[in-house]
């Protein structure tokens, strides 16, 4: 019997090992091995760039920007980065070895797990958008609650983080959660870190802050959510003559989240708001409303999904792009423990 333990136990610690192995980044402290010194791997980590992917991610003109960093610093950094790492070509098998490091986090409702291929993506992005009561921010709520159950339970096993815009997070939505999945309330609580952010520039300070968190929590945490990413652009941003302004600072942030979600292998939920096409009403287009953001919104996101109301309790999925899936419908509803199936 005893031996039967030992084997389970040996398993689970070579599992643990490989994990470690194929999961996980090379640490930014690692270049002090290759002539960076100390003193500029602390500049790098205050600027949110914890791993040796994130400098060969960067634009030398970003790295320059880093206080103490001249151009000769910034050649002596990458060279150094792509010793310890090459960002080349590989075949497109070792490409598929890779993707095996994605996860899928379950939403609760099978249906709707079905409909974007088991679940939402880590090192992808997943964009919902709808108006107000479609569930938008429930199903990132019970995201974060599903996060942290085992994989076998369609969780990710880890933690999850949240940056609130609109002030929607509510601890009571994760209790009654949790409670939904057999979960103790407070350790799911414990679980989650929370920012509210209040400007746009704000919360790409948090963005960077989250990325430092998981890569000094080394492969803990499974999802980000931000909730909403376009509400404070909308409001920092007014009128057409910041439009273009807007949308570049947009773009900077959503190029970040791809990198993090990649580097981290996390998944990102984030919620977009929609606005009227008054345009719609001349065409024969039966839904006149469009997600904010436009096309570099668009081209950022993974898989959109676009959600509405239905009948009753009812609400429907639909997928609006995706590489993974193709177009198609599902129902869920919204219970006292998050996103269910429409019984």
């Amino acid at each position: 019997m005893s031996s039967a333990m030992d084997q389970v136990v040996h398993d689970q610690d070579v599992m643990e090992e490989e994990e470690e192995e194929e999961l996980f980044f090379t640490e930014i402290d690692e270049l002090q091995n290759h002539g960076i010194n100390a003193a500029d791997i602390t500049k790098l980590k205050q600027a949110g760039v914890c791993t040796v992917r994130c400098v060969q991610m960067m634009t030398r003109k970003s790295l320059c920007r880093i206080k103490g960093f001249s151009e000769a610093k910034v050649d002596k950094l990458k060279e150094a980065a792509a010793k310890l790492s090459t960002a080349s070509f590989i075949t497109g098998l070792e490409y598929c070895v890779q993707r095996r490091k994605v996860m899928t986090i379950s939403t609760g409702s099978k249906q709707l797990d079905e409909l974007i291929g088991g679940g939402i993506q880590t090192m992808a992005i997943t964009e919902a958008f709808g108006e107000f009561r479609t569930g938008k921010t429930q199903i990132g709520h019970t995201l974060c609650v599903v996060a942290q159950l085992p994989i076998s339970m369609g969780g990710g096993n880890g933690k999850a983080a949240f940056i609130d815009t609109e002030g929607t997070f509510r601890h009571e939505r994760i209790k009654a959660i949790a409670e939904r999945f057999g979960i103790d309330a407070e350790a799911a609580l414990e679980n989650i870190v929370v920012a509210r952010a209040y400007n746009s520039e704000h919360q790409m300070d948090l963005i960077t802050e989250v990325a430092a968190r998981f890569a000094e929590e080394k492969g803990i945490f499974r999802l980000l959510v931000i909730d909403s990413i376009i509400a404070l652009f909308r409001t920092d941003f007014s009128g057409r003559g910041e439009l273009s302004e807007r949308q570049q600072k947009l773009n900077q942030m959503l190029s970040r989240l791809t990198k993090v979600a990649e580097e981290f292998n996390v998944a990102v939920y984030l919620t977009n708001q929609v606005q009227s096409d008054p345009g719609a009403g001349m065409t024969f287009v039966a839904d006149p409303k469009k997600p904010v953001g436009g096309h570099i919104m668009a081209h950022a996101s993974t898989t959109r999904l676009y959600l509405r109301k239905g009948r009753g309790e009812e609400r429907i999925a639909k997928v609006y792009d995706s590489p993974d899936v193709p177009e198609a419908e599902a129902p869920y509803a919204i219970s006292a423990g998050g996103i269910v199936d429409v019984s």
